[in-house]
């Protein structure tokens, strides 16, 4: 730490390139923070995905729906402890903005196949009994201040009423937690027979099964049995487990985990070449000084390591900045991904990949700094 007033002042002897260079280096990292803050958000939601659920969709694509009747069928197959089922309702609140993951559900099946959610008797009582009722999960609650009696109108952007409409409104009857996982609580579930009654088109048709089964070494059994059941039908089916679901959802999207890696990759080998400029030309313009140092007793592993350290520091105090400012702003996020801190592991990796550039950017200027001859220095 003697040293720090040295390096500091080092640091700062061309105040415009240093901030330059430092704010080139933040954004950079605010960049990695955020962009590896999602896809470790996405692969944490696969990583979660419960090892007794499958899901069964048509074997066309995800949108097309699949018979109600199914599901007996289903049920009555070895291996099958319950079976649910869930369809995408897609609407907002108030504002297209104000989007809402919202689903028709049985509740007596959804909340069976899904213990993680935790609701009160009655209010699940209340929920299977009430025409209008839904459930909400309790930050989404928070967000909108809704509470157990509001009624909550919703806007579908796909299913319209036989009168053209595509209002729909609702009666909150319960607010379900999952202390386990806080990020699956913005949901928004309501009753499948009220969602069957009012549509326009789609009557008896349900978007997915999920299905819970009995032993979970015989996923692969169950999956290829409930397929076969329904194969060289009008409606094929698509059983996989849930983690092979999210996995292949994600990828409807696109491979977030090698967009990710591209444009990071990009980013930073032009920060390498930004960086490592800096510092050659800071050492290149200090030369007679590294010089004088030399004369005063320092090393040239001292040299060596004065320059590395130089680099660290910079790198540091630019990544530790650009990594804090998207801690702040991934809670912005939530809505999107569900996660409402950046998680622990980027920071780290951030931290990682400062002190790699930090090393990769030094090492050159750091050598030329030992191997200075003190002769050639002064005299030039």
């Amino acid at each position: 730490m003697k040293y720090f007033p040295l390096l500091w002042a080092a640091l700062w002897r061309k105040k415009a390139r240093t901030i330059f260079t430092l704010l080139s280096i933040l954004v950079a990292f605010l960049l990695f923070g955020m962009l590896q803050g999602v896809n470790s958000a996405f692969n944490q939601a696969v990583e979660k995905a419960n090892v007794n659920r499958m899901i069964t969709t048509s074997s066309i694509a995800l949108t097309e729906n699949l018979p109600y009747a199914d599901m007996a069928q289903i049920e009555a197959l070895p291996g099958v402890a319950n079976v649910a089922h869930a369809s995408w309702f897609g609407p907002y609140y108030q504002d297209p903005k104000n989007f809402i993951f919202t689903f028709p559900v049985e509740p007596d099946r959804y909340f069976l196949v899904y213990p993680e959610l935790i609701l009160p008797k009655d209010q699940l009582e209340a929920f299977e009994h009430t025409r209008t009722g839904a459930v909400i999960g309790a930050d989404l609650a928070r967000k909108y201040g809704w509470k157990i009696g509001d009624r909550v109108p919703l806007h579908s952007t796909i299913w319209t009423k036989p009168d053209g409409t595509s209002d729909w409104n609702f009666d909150v009857v319960g607010i379900y937690q999952v202390p386990s996982d806080r990020a699956q609580e913005s949901a928004f579930f309501f009753n499948y027979k009220y969602f069957d009654e009012g549509r326009s088109f789609g009557k008896g048709t349900v978007g997915w099964y999920i299905i819970q089964v009995k032993d979970p070494t015989q996923s692969a059994q169950v999956a290829a049995t409930v397929d076969k059941l329904f194969a060289n039908s009008t409606d094929e089916t698509k059983t996989e487990t849930e983690k092979e679901f999210q996995q292949a959802f994600l990828k409807q999207i696109g491979d977030i985990n090698m967009i990710v890696t591209y444009i990071l990759f990009e980013v930073f080998f032009a920060l390498l070449f930004a960086t490592g400029s800096t510092m050659m030309q800071s050492v290149r313009e200090r030369v007679p000084e590294l010089a004088v140092l030399k004369t005063l007793g320092f090393s040239d592993t001292a040299m060596l390591t004065l320059v590395l350290c130089e680099s660290t520091l910079l790198c540091l105090l630019a990544a530790a900045l650009g990594l804090l400012t998207a801690w702040a702003l991934f809670p912005g996020l939530k809505d999107v991904i569900g996660v409402v801190k950046l998680p622990a592991p980027v920071i780290v990796e951030g931290i990682v990949v400062a002190l790699l550039l930090a090393f990769v950017t030094g090492i050159v200027p750091a050598w030329r700094a030992k191997r200075l001859d003190i002769v050639e220095a002064l005299r030039g």
